[in-house]
């Protein structure tokens, strides 16, 4: 009888030699190793090697590759044969049926590729280090960002508030004019004109009803190189009307003599123009004006202003109502304040006084950071003022703010504030009473401006 370990004899049938085997050990599947070595019916190169018991499969935690969860092969479509199978249909290469046993994709073992320790991995020396944020990049971008930001809402805000101006005046039609000298003057007037108001805002401002509009204030602002000063001209100075044409009728009329306010009543802003230039040789660079309703818009605008109110005043034309002393005012007193006249020691020289110190008392506060850098106080200090301001055809938002910021600097004391020197606040005129210029200081007051000298004549009486 033929023992199956010496030999082995054909004739068994079982495809492994002769031997009474068991079934069990004559017959075993073919088993793939999951490390890729031989099968587990023999050795390493097939089924003749030497046979071994299968070695146990280590546990997840402690495989050299880790768990291995499985993934869902994506299934070859119906028709398409896999890569160097045709006609293999869905199956894989492997002839599987969708589901990848093999390499898992991503990180790998701990210090193998892709691992922790290994290069590509989260740290060890092969480890790709983490790009850091570049701060100093991102805040030039927010920065520049931020500029862009800035400076297209001021271009943008320059070309709405310059588009609101009233260029109405034509100082190009001005007759007779004198030559220019150093420095540039502006003419401020307050009219009471009660354009645009309802029967409640005349009520509420004490403007009364009178039809068209009327110089209530004149100042004539000249800016240079040796300080700005602020010369009030009294609305009952009394000063020759040169001849002009009527703009409405067309009419020559002949010279005259008249209080100040009289030339703005017989032809506007330009005969009221030509008035203060033959009166004084002065040259006049620019026209403003404002009337009763925007002048308290714009103070309510602010959020009122803060002044030193030097006596107490009531006056029922004006509608004035304050207590002396240190206060903020609405639009409504503000405009009562600049107006009053009766009840005051100087008459018209003390309310024209009021006038300049609260116009650059309004300055400086709507000149302020917390006016500018606020869009929500801004627009509407823009709006308010703007709507109805009356300029030149050559003034231009750029000349408007030069001339804010030359009123804001006269009340910061960078500047001079006085009155036209005058020789009887109280003439008696044929017109009634009428206030005279004392013109040797007038002259001499005129050579100072025009040459951009700084002011040494005293103001007021004298």
């Amino acid at each position: 009888m033929n023992e199956w370990p010496e030999g082995w004899t054909g004739g068994r049938g079982d495809g492994y030699g002769g031997g009474p085997e068991p079934e069990a050990a004559r017959r075993m599947r073919h088993v793939r190793r999951d490390d890729g070595g031989g099968s587990a019916a023999g050795g390493p190169g097939g089924v003749g090697g030497p046979r071994h018991p299968a070695e146990p499969p280590l546990p997840p935690e402690l495989s050299p590759r880790g768990p291995v969860p499985s993934q869902r092969r994506q299934p070859y479509a119906q028709g398409h044969p896999g890569p160097g199978y045709p006609g293999q249909g869905q199956q894989g290469p492997d002839g599987q049926d969708g589901y990848n046993t093999g390499q898992v994709y991503g990180r790998g073992t701990p210090n193998g590729p892709g691992g922790p320790g290994g290069p590509g991995g989260d740290g060890g020396p092969g480890a790709r280090p983490l790009a850091r944020p570049n701060w100093k990049k991102r805040i030039l971008i927010g920065l520049a960002v931020f500029l862009v930001v800035v400076i297209g809402v001021g271009v943008g805000t320059y070309f709405w508030a310059d588009s609101k101006l009233r260029r109405e005046v034509d100082l190009s039609a001005v007759e007779d004019r004198p030559s220019g000298g150093k420095g540039t003057n502006y003419l401020i007037v307050g009219s009471d004109s009660r354009e645009g108001m309802s029967a409640e805002d005349k009520k509420k401002l004490h403007t009364g009803s009178a039809d068209g509009r009327r110089t209530d204030s004149v100042i004539l602002l000249h800016t240079g190189g040796n300080g700005n000063t602020m010369i009030s001209l009294p609305r009952d100075s009394w000063v020759t009307i040169p001849a002009f044409t009527g703009p409405e009728s067309g009419k020559r009329y002949g010279a005259s003599q008249n209080k100040l306010n009289a030339a703005f009543a017989m032809g506007g802003p330009e005969l009221l123009v030509r008035t203060v230039e033959y009166n004084t040789g002065l040259r006049v660079d620019h026209y403003a004006e404002i009337g009763f309703d925007g002048f308290a818009k714009i103070v309510d605008s602010v959020g009122g202003v803060t002044i030193d109110v030097p006596q107490d005043m009531k006056e029922k034309h004006a509608g004035t109502d304050l207590k002396k002393g240190r206060q903020t005012l609405n639009g409504q007193e503000a405009l009562a304040f600049v107006r009053q006249r009766y009840g005051l020691a100087g008459g018209d020289l003390d309310r024209t006084k009021n006038q300049q110190k609260f116009l650059s008392a309004l300055a400086d506060k709507a000149a302020t950071p917390s006016t500018i850098l606020n869009p929500f106080k801004l627009y509407p200090t823009l709006g308010a003022g703007l709507d109805s301001l009356i300029v030149d055809k050559d003034m231009s938002l750029w000349k408007l703010r030069s001339m804010f910021w030359a009123m804001k600097g006269v009340s910061g004391g960078k500047g001079r504030q006085m009155n036209m020197p005058v020789a009887n606040p109280g003439y008696p005129t044929a017109k009634g009473s009428a206030v005279l210029w004392n013109m040797g200081k007038v002259k001499q007051l005129v050579k100072e401006l025009e040459n951009d000298e700084k002011v040494t004549v005293a103001g007021g009486t004298g």
